[in-house]
């Protein structure tokens, strides 16, 4: 696949989105450093049913930054959430990838009346000691070094130091938009990112529309076992883990993403339970 540029429409705050397709609206929210572009595959594939919006986050691809340089995740949210009021103007499937996927829960949490479905993928859940403090001492090397270094650090723990076809394609991409990013809003959202360590269980159980939280099976840091914990407590919650996938699910396991996906879809169209009818599932 390739990943070049799309045209962007704006919304009132400066926020840069794709838009494409006709039907039922989905909202598509990347992770730190990268850009809408990361969801080809799924735009390509819900945009022959869907009305899709792939939203630059702030301070990434087109989109203007936050106002305030010590962000919270909830900056980020309310932000989304006008684009949701101002763009879309109707409940939405809301689907995040890696940080996306904290602020489409928080979404859900928060503004649970404009999430029509949400879709968690490589989502992270109550890190371990060690992986926390790997998470934050990334976070502050954001602050100095090579723009190459920097680059070339998150592309190797997504991708492996060589990968084959297709990965290698979309490694090249996120390098490039690892390159191209606004440094300061790349380090304010991935210090949010850092501190975040998934919603309260109160809220996960809380929510109240069809959810799915998906990830590698080799994601060593948005773990299966992170993703199904998060299942068990939202009522409607399920799980699915895509093997042999690691943090880059979107872009190097796109048939799996999107057959799930249209999962999720089909759920919050019928309005039906968990499909086992008994609470959380997983595959």
């Amino acid at each position: 696949m390739t990943w070049c540029p799309w045209p962007r429409s704006r919304a009132a705050d400066g926020d840069a989105f794709h838009r494409r397709g006709e039907g039922a609206p989905v909202l598509l929210l990347h992770g730190v450093g990268l850009r809408a572009e990361s969801w080809g595959a799924q735009i390509d594939h819900l945009a022959r049913t869907c009305a899709v919006y792939a939203l630059d986050l702030p301070g990434h691809g087109d989109s203007a930054p936050l106002a305030r340089s010590d962000p919270r995740l909830a900056d980020f949210t309310d932000r989304v959430a006008r684009v949701l009021e101002a763009a879309i103007r109707a409940p939405a499937l809301i689907a995040g990838h890696s940080m996306g996927a904290l602020i489409a829960l928080d979404l859900a949490i928060r503004y649970p009346d404009r999430c029509r479905a949400v879709a968690a993928l490589n989502a992270v859940y109550r890190r371990s000691h060690e992986a926390r403090e790997a998470v934050l001492e990334r976070a502050a090397a954001l602050g100095r070094g090579d723009a190459q270094d920097l680059a070339a650090a998150p592309v190797a723990r997504w991708f492996g130091s060589d990968p084959g076809d297709p990965a290698r394609d979309a490694a090249r991409a996120c390098r490039e938009w690892l390159l191209g990013a606004d440094r300061d809003g790349y380090a304010a959202a991935y210090r949010v990112f850092a501190a975040s360590d998934g919603p309260a269980d109160a809220h996960l159980a809380g929510l109240s529309m069809p959810t799915l939280f998906l990830t590698g099976s080799e994601d060593a840091n948005s773990t299966p076992a992170m993703s199904r914990h998060m299942a068990t407590l939202v009522p409607s919650g399920r799980a699915v883990t895509v093997a042999g996938a690691g943090h880059m699910t979107q872009m190097t396991h796109p048939r799996e993403v999107n057959a799930a996906l249209d999962g999720l879809l089909e759920r919050a169209r019928s309005g039906a339970p968990d499909p086992a009818g008994t609470g959380p599932g997983e595959t």
